[in-house]
């Protein structure tokens, strides 16, 4: 596993974070005096749904999902997270039991800076309370569009406003974690109908599936399949 930033380092970092956007140095160093470091190998919990939210996480390294996990063991995957993010904001602010779990993807490093430092923070700084509000709403319309998507686009659809979204330069790369059953839980749906979806936008010759990639080879026939 990677070694941790240091707390100078982690001020330095979450400057960047737009979490943290337009905080001082001094308010940022203070607030990495808190922080917890803590480390995970792929497939352990981060954050577990139900338990006492202890704050606010920022990960260093590594990949997590965040997910709903329903009674029978099938799972929605709400965000994916890449080094760089904060998560369980809601729980943090909420004052109730974090709303979703977080496992590691592959193993990760995270900083979880306690909850009482951020709302003393927010108390202190009404501009970042409202920066703050800011970011729950983008939250919050990211899952509005979420559950619209799963409600009214046919799963086709959905897999083509994905790959559409997330490519980078005409291509999705797949790491290896990012398996069928991860890209079938992103869009609530099973492995075998993702596989379908998949065969269909390449019979239509919009794409070109491999292992650990999805190539977009008509962006305006997939932009209308997303339609």
């Amino acid at each position: 596993m990677s070694s941790p930033a240091s707390r100078t380092e982690l001020s330095q970092r979450l400057q960047t974070n737009p979490f943290f956007a337009g905080l001082d140095g001094e308010t940022l160093q203070e607030l990495a005096k808190t922080a917890v470091w803590r480390q995970y190998d792929g497939g352990e919990i981060v954050v577990l749904e139900g338990e006492a939210a202890a704050g606010l996480y920022y990960l260093q390294y590594g990949w997590l999902k965040a997910v709903k996990i329903s009674l029978g063991g099938r799972e929605q995957i709400l965000r994916l997270l890449e080094p760089g993010e904060t998560f369980n904001e809601v729980g943090l602010f909420t004052n109730l039991p974090n709303p979703a779990t977080a496992i590691a993807l592959e193993a990760a490093g995270v900083w979880l800076i306690r909850r009482e430092a951020i709302m003393q923070l927010i108390r202190q700084r009404p501009e970042f309370a409202q920066h703050v509000l800011n970011k729950m709403a983008r939250r919050l319309l990211h899952l509005v569009s979420l559950v619209t998507d799963l409600s009214l686009r046919p799963v086709t659809g959905r897999l083509a406003r994905l790959i559409l979204e997330e490519a980078q330069d005409g291509v999705l790369q797949r790491p290896r974690w990012y398996t069928q059953s991860e890209l079938a839980a992103r869009l609530g749906t099973v492995p075998d109908v993702v596989q379908r979806a998949l065969r269909t936008l390449e019979k239509e010759g919009l794409i070109e599936a491999q292992r650990r990639s999805i190539r977009i080879i008509n962006r305006e026939g997939l932009t209308a399949a997303a339609e």
